[in-house]
């Protein structure tokens, strides 16, 4: 906790400890350093040193764990985190998540604008102007004045239950005064500029790699399953939308004053406006200014005030009728090009990356940029002591978008794309055949793949993450460690890992049985999900469950011809060669053999195979719409399962749509318009007999 430097000095109603007994001196220090946490981290505002808020920190943790029976999940001492790992549980909102219609042009305001007027058939209207922050949206809840469960947005129907990690944040209130009344508020989740330098400082200097930009730190960091890193962060938030049976009144602007009174940090820029020019007049001030806030943000939200005319004006299938998201343009900076170094991926691509004079851009100092490939550096010509133009997309990722000619030196030497792997010395091998989709990958790489030392920390990495074999115990400044230790050198090598080799000193043997207790039960993960894990290179998530539902087995698909491969739908020829060189490669035969022996899953389960068949061969299924009986995901694995292919969009080769309750009226237009069917939950089960 880092309270200023100076502070007002508060008279105390503090008892000693020794005039009250244990059990009062409790929930006294409680209510005291719930005041200063909001006092400090909302109001801007400490009146206590950080000397003394420790000192009663320190003292309230002595007396809970002299009284574990007064176990409280919302003390102030349950900010500080917990190594306990568990699983994100799935929780459906009460109310959707739906996420806004997204405009760029003052235009499109004007007419989001008329076409509320029209949908209030001429109702005056007044519009709450907020900025709209770039981070981790987030659903908290509250009962009888405590915080209950907080839940990410997810697919908008459900999201992560991820209460204990939000408990870290100091800004969210877990205790209101004054407050009993059931409610939900939504906000997001931010890493303020200050922090996201500070951890990309600390990461550098580890040498582990740097975070993109302060929504992908504090998504990743509100997702980690060890809260005591989420605490570290100091993540911060905003709440933006108050949601309930009893709360205060009709006006969103004035809901969330009175959520301030309760605790809550609420934006101090929102504004009430009445006219067009009123949010013309917001958007321009605020297209400045907001280079000066402390967080990130990226447009301006625009709402109906009245939650009553909010009703009247419903919503679309996918975001509501009465509020939309006008997005800023990408900052744009001039600076230096210095030098260009080349990083090397988990799967030997070599990016070559644009060292910078240090410039800001969109609240951040820029150094680095991304140059895709080699012929990226081709297209712009670009020469070392060049002046190159950097914008963030969608305030985001650095990239170079241009060079001024004009200002190049008569002695800058073009920008020689490199031969040798960086990192192992292996001559680099071009591939210029298009991919599955028919794009160019236009991409060198390091063919080293059993011993450079990137690719072999990274495939351990993809191995472990979610989508893969799931083993949430282990990150990748573990990989790291464990790699430097001579412990691992391969995926095979974490099945022999045991609980003394990373046990260290003995102080961390609850974290190593985690550990190893993680990795054994990713015996279990299913067969499509081992193959993503292997890492095969341009072998994705959705093209390993292709290649596992149609081999069904290891032995199948490691013996598969490039021709064989290619019959399955969505696996072009360079995908198949590379399935083909993977399993022909001796190294990764002994590791295939080493996982068959730890007892990963080598097939299909009998579940698995009993359940396919070809009922929806042949058909391209579009999914549209909520649905009752079984989640999207789910109708997306059934349809695979059978035979089906999934489609994103409609066309004239869509064999049907399968729609649930609120399907976009844009898919059903089109839909008509192509003739392509359109069928219910209920019909799709009952006419395929997969009830």
């Amino acid at each position: 906790m880092f309270f200023a430097h100076f502070f007002v000095p508060l008279a105390s109603n503090s008892i000693p400890s020794s005039a009250m007994n244990e059990q009062e001196r409790i929930y006294q220090l409680r209510k005291e350093l719930h005041e200063h946490n909001h006092r400090y981290y909302v109001l801007n505002q400490p009146t206590i040193s950080d000397q003394d808020f420790d000192f009663q920190m320190h003292e309230l943790q002595d007396l809970e764990a002299r009284h574990p029976e007064l176990y409280d999940p919302n003390s102030p001492t349950q900010r500080v985190g917990s190594d306990l790992q568990s699983e994100f549980r799935q929780v459906t909102h009460k109310y959707p998540m739906l996420s806004l219609a997204n405009t760029y042009s003052e235009e499109d305001v004007a007419e989001w604008y008329d076409s509320v007027s029209r949908g209030l058939e001429g109702e005056p209207f007044e519009v709450c102007c907020e900025m709209k922050y770039d981070g981790l949206s987030i659903s908290l809840s509250y009962e009888n004045g405590q915080l209950v469960r907080a839940v990410t947005r997810g697919d908008g129907v459900q999201g992560d239950d991820v209460t204990n990690n939000v408990k870290t944040i100091r800004s969210i209130p877990l205790v209101l005064k004054n407050r009993k009344e059931e409610f939900e508020i939504r906000g997001e989740i931010l890493l303020p500029w200050i922090e996201f330098e500070r951890i990309n400082r600390e990461r550098e200097e580890a040498g582990e790699p740097l975070f993109a930009n302060p929504r992908n730190a504090a998504s990743g960091s509100l997702k980690s399953l060890d809260s005591r890193v989420v605490a570290s962060r100091r993540l911060d938030a905003y709440l933006y939308y108050l949601l309930g049976d009893n709360i205060p009144g009709d006006g969103h602007y004035e809901n969330l004053q009175a959520a301030r009174e309760w605790g809550f940090k609420i934006s101090e820029g929102m504004k009430k406006v009445s006219t067009l020019q009123e949010i013309y007049d917001y958007i321009h001030y605020w297209d400045a200014e907001r280079k000066n806030l402390p967080v990130a943000t990226d447009g301006i939200v625009l709402k109906v005030n009245s939650l009553r005319q909010q009703r009247h004006l419903g919503f679309t299938a996918k975001s509501p009728r009465w509020a939309i998201a006008y997005k800023f343009k990408a900052e744009r900076a001039c600076t230096r090009l210095l030098s260009v170094t080349y990083q090397v991926g988990r799967t030997g691509a070599v990016t070559p990356v644009a060292n910078m004079e240090p410039v800001q851009l969109a609240g951040t100092t820029v150094k680095r940029a991304t140059l895709n490939n080699e012929d990226f550096i081709r297209s712009f010509d670009l020469h070392i002591g060049d002046y190159v133009y950097v914008e963030k997309g969608g305030e985001i990722i650095p990239k170079i978008v241009g060079v001024d000619l004009d200002q190049r030196p008569i002695i800058a030497q073009p920008v020689q794309f490199i031969t040798r792997c960086p990192e192992c010395g292996a001559r680099l091998v071009r591939y210029d055949s298009a991919d599955a989709k028919g794009a160019s990958t236009a991409a060198w790489y390091c063919p080293n793949d059993a011993g450079c030392p990137p690719q072999i920390k990274g495939r351990i990495e993809h191995f472990i993450s979610r989508k893969a074999m799931n083993i949430d115990s282990l990150g990748p400044e573990t990989v790291d460690e464990y790699y430097r230790r001579g412990l691992i050198h391969n995926i095979a090598d974490l099945y022999r890992i045991q609980v003394q080799d990373i046990n260290g000193d003995g102080s961390r043997e609850r974290s190593a049985r985690n550990i190893v207790n993680a990795i054994d039960r990713s015996r279990q993960v299913p067969f499509e999900r081992v193959v993503f894990a292997l890492g095969i290179r341009f072998v994705g998530e959705v093209s390993a469950r292709l290649l596992a539902r149609h081999f069904k087995t290891m032995d199948a698909l490691a013996t598969a011809t490039v021709e064989q491969l290619q019959q399955v739908e969505g696996i072009g020829a360079v995908i198949a060669q590379s399935v083909v060189d993977y399993f022909q490669s001796a190294e990764n035969q002994k590791i295939l053999n080493r996982l068959r022996d730890e007892g990963l899953q080598m097939q299909l389960s009998h579940e698995q195979l009993q359940a396919s068949s070809n009922r929806l061969s042949g058909l391209s299924i579009v999914i549209s719409g909520v649905f009752s009986r079984h989640s999207r995901d789910e109708y997306k694995a059934m349809i695979e399962q059978h035979g089906g292919k999934n489609v994103g969009s409609i066309s004239g080769k869509t064999s049907f749509v399968l729609a649930g309750e609120n399907m976009g009226p844009s898919k059903l237009q089109k839909a008509q318009k192509l003739g392509v069917p359109v069928i219910s939950e209920d019909e799709f089960l009952e006419k395929y007999e997969l009830a």
